[in-house]
């Protein structure tokens, strides 16, 4: 039983670190293009356009005026 206990213990730290892995191995790619000047302004303008298109979708579906 004690080794259950420890199992569970320990679950929460892998779970977390498998988010922070996950979140660093999508966005370093991302960060690496961005230290390029001529990739901001084509991404800034793609982050703006996935904001609206949610806030358009979420303000349809939640009938918000």
């Amino acid at each position: 039983m004690n080794n259950f206990w420890n199992n569970v213990y320990r679950f929460p730290r892998f779970f977390v670190s498998v988010i922070i892995g996950f979140f660093l191995v999508a966005f370093r790619p991302i960060y690496k293009k961005l230290k390029q000047q001529k990739n901001i302004i084509p991404f800034i303008s793609l982050f703006a356009g996935i904001i609206y298109t949610t806030y358009s979708i979420l303000k349809s579906m939640l009938d918000i005026n």
